[in-house]
Protein backbone atom coordinates (compact mmCIF):
# COMPACT_ATOMS: atom_id res chain seq x y z
CA UNK A 1 0.00 0.00 0.00
CA UNK A 2 1.15 3.53 -0.82
CA UNK A 3 0.12 6.52 1.27
CA UNK A 4 0.27 10.10 0.06
CA UNK A 5 0.10 13.33 2.00
CA UNK A 6 -0.47 16.11 -0.51
CA UNK A 7 -0.27 19.67 0.78
CA UNK A 8 -2.13 22.09 -1.47
CA UNK A 9 -1.75 25.76 -0.68
CA UNK A 10 -4.39 28.07 -2.13
CA UNK A 11 -3.76 31.69 -2.96
CA UNK A 12 -5.09 34.05 -0.30
CA UNK A 13 -8.89 33.75 -0.13
CA UNK A 14 -9.00 30.87 -2.63
CA UNK A 15 -9.63 27.98 -0.23
CA UNK A 16 -13.44 27.84 -0.63
CA UNK A 17 -13.22 27.66 -4.42
CA UNK A 18 -10.40 25.10 -4.25
CA UNK A 19 -12.44 22.90 -1.91
CA UNK A 20 -15.40 23.14 -4.27
CA UNK A 21 -13.29 21.77 -7.15
CA UNK A 22 -11.76 19.08 -4.94
CA UNK A 23 -15.18 17.95 -3.73
CA UNK A 24 -16.56 17.91 -7.29
CA UNK A 25 -13.69 15.60 -8.27
CA UNK A 26 -13.96 13.19 -5.31
CA UNK A 27 -16.37 10.67 -6.88
CA UNK A 28 -14.16 10.27 -9.96
CA UNK A 29 -11.00 9.78 -7.91
CA UNK A 30 -12.60 7.37 -5.47
CA UNK A 31 -13.84 5.29 -8.42
CA UNK A 32 -10.30 4.88 -9.77
CA UNK A 33 -8.80 1.40 -9.77
CA UNK A 34 -6.53 1.09 -6.74
CA UNK A 35 -7.93 4.01 -4.75
CA UNK A 36 -8.38 2.97 -1.12
CA UNK A 37 -8.85 6.39 0.46
CA UNK A 38 -8.90 9.98 -0.76
CA UNK A 39 -9.79 12.61 1.85
CA UNK A 40 -9.49 16.39 1.79
CA UNK A 41 -8.68 17.76 5.25
CA UNK A 42 -8.25 21.26 6.70
CA UNK A 43 -6.76 22.42 10.00
CA UNK A 44 -8.85 21.91 13.11
CA UNK A 45 -8.22 24.16 16.08
CA UNK A 46 -6.75 21.90 18.75
CA UNK A 47 -5.15 24.34 21.16
CA UNK A 48 -1.96 22.27 20.99
CA UNK A 49 1.21 24.35 21.17
CA UNK A 50 3.04 22.48 18.40
CA UNK A 51 0.23 22.91 15.88
CA UNK A 52 0.75 25.40 13.06
CA UNK A 53 -2.57 26.31 11.43
CA UNK A 54 -2.84 27.59 7.89
CA UNK A 55 -6.23 28.69 6.61
CA UNK A 56 -5.06 28.46 2.99
CA UNK A 57 -4.02 24.79 3.05
CA UNK A 58 -5.83 21.58 2.15
CA UNK A 59 -4.16 18.31 3.05
CA UNK A 60 -5.14 15.36 0.88
CA UNK A 61 -4.77 12.06 2.70
CA UNK A 62 -4.56 9.31 0.11
CA UNK A 63 -4.07 5.54 0.11
CA UNK A 64 -3.41 3.58 -3.07
CA UNK A 65 -3.06 -0.16 -3.57
CA UNK A 66 0.12 0.22 -5.65
CA UNK A 67 2.55 2.80 -6.95
CA UNK A 68 1.19 2.06 -10.43
CA UNK A 69 -2.31 3.05 -9.27
CA UNK A 70 -0.91 6.32 -7.92
CA UNK A 71 0.87 7.04 -11.20
CA UNK A 72 -2.33 6.26 -13.15
CA UNK A 73 -4.22 8.65 -10.85
CA UNK A 74 -1.80 11.46 -11.68
CA UNK A 75 -2.60 11.26 -15.40
CA UNK A 76 -6.29 10.39 -15.19
CA UNK A 77 -8.41 12.66 -17.43
CA UNK A 78 -10.42 14.01 -14.49
CA UNK A 79 -7.17 14.95 -12.70
CA UNK A 80 -5.88 16.78 -15.76
CA UNK A 81 -9.21 18.63 -15.94
CA UNK A 82 -9.09 19.40 -12.19
CA UNK A 83 -5.55 20.84 -12.48
CA UNK A 84 -6.66 23.09 -15.32
CA UNK A 85 -9.59 24.38 -13.24
CA UNK A 86 -7.47 25.18 -10.18
CA UNK A 87 -4.28 26.44 -11.83
CA UNK A 88 -5.07 30.07 -10.93
CA UNK A 89 -6.20 29.20 -7.39
CA UNK A 90 -3.33 26.96 -6.27
CA UNK A 91 -0.14 28.63 -5.10
CA UNK A 92 1.83 25.40 -4.48
CA UNK A 93 1.60 21.64 -4.09
CA UNK A 94 3.96 19.34 -2.24
CA UNK A 95 3.79 15.57 -1.87
CA UNK A 96 4.97 12.99 0.62
CA UNK A 97 4.69 9.56 -1.00
CA UNK A 98 5.09 6.92 1.69
CA UNK A 99 5.38 3.16 2.02
CA UNK A 100 5.27 1.01 5.14
CA UNK A 101 8.54 1.00 7.08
Amino acid sequence: MISVVATITAREGGLPELLEHINDNLPSVRAEHGCIEYLPMVDAESGMAAQVNDSNVVIMLEKWETMEALHDHAIAPHMLDYREKVKDIVQSVSLKVLEPA
